[in-house]
């Protein structure tokens, strides 16, 4: 698969989805036919008086709502109990070395995607653009079949904790999906120095069937389903780089 671009391979497309015709548990032989002797065998299914217990017991949890301990910025969190020496080192060892300037009075973390770029071996890198509307003019950038690359961007977060930030980009061709892909990034405490990440390397695909003009989708999410950044784009795979 590829980060940026597409990846035209047989798990992508040959994909396919495990038996599901494995007997389902949970159901007794009868007194008769147990042992295969009998005739007119029947299955039971038995509902103890615990089982019964226990599916009212799920029903009521469903209906409980999770009451959180009231929330408070970063900026708070550090500033509690900052004479007690054991608690700063403590925090210190849970939040790493947090700029103090980069926290805000706010719950919410900030994001801001500050460069993106396609790197390859012997060649200058290809510098992207990042559109203020999200949606680039025109192609955004060409691939040449079969080569190797590597998406680099960096990013700088400000005034809380971004967790589980991550990078998904999905791909069509002709209208038809092909290649979908999502990289955790990774959690980072706010601080005023960007900072860097580099994708695995990927290869574009070859062949009169792999070159032509794409339509995607980017976009940098966290656990809390945040976006940050959506850029919808397109490029092309041609056979050369021009």
């Amino acid at each position: 698969m590829l980060s940026i671009g597409v990846g035209l391979n047989s798990k992508n497309i040959m994909g396919g989805a495990a038996d599901d015709n494995t007997p389902s548990r949970g159901y007794e032989s009868g007194d008769e036919g147990a042992s295969g002797g009998g005739e007119g065998g029947t299955l039971r299914r038995h509902r103890s008086e615990s089982s019964i217990v226990a599916t009212e017991d799920e029903d009521d949890d469903h209906d409980k709502k999770i009451e959180l301990g009231p929330q408070c910025t970063l900026k708070e969190q550090l500033e509690k109990d900052k004479d007690d020496e054991s608690l700063r080192r403590w925090k210190e060892q849970l939040l790493g070395s947090v700029d103090i300037n980069s926290v805000g009075e706010t719950l919410e973390p900030e994001v801001k995607i500050l460069s993106l770029a396609i790197k390859t071996a012997g060649r200058p890198d290809i510098v992207l653009p990042i559109p203020e509307g999200g949606t680039p003019n025109g192609l955004w950038f060409t691939l040449k079949e079969g080569s190797k690359y590597r998406l680099m961007f960096t990013f700088q977060v400000l005034n809380n904790i971004v967790s589980g930030l991550k990078y998904t980009n999905t791909v069509w061709k002709t209208g038809l999906k092909v290649d979908s892909t999502k990289e955790m990034i990774g959690t980072f405490s706010p601080q005023t120095e960007p900072y860097t990440h580099e994708m695995p390397e990927e290869t574009t695909p070859s062949g009169i069937f792999a070159r032509g003009t794409y339509v995607a989708k980017s976009k940098f999410v966290d656990d809390d389903n945040i976006c940050y950044l959506e850029i919808n784009y397109t490029f092309d795979i041609r056979k050369d780089w021009q």
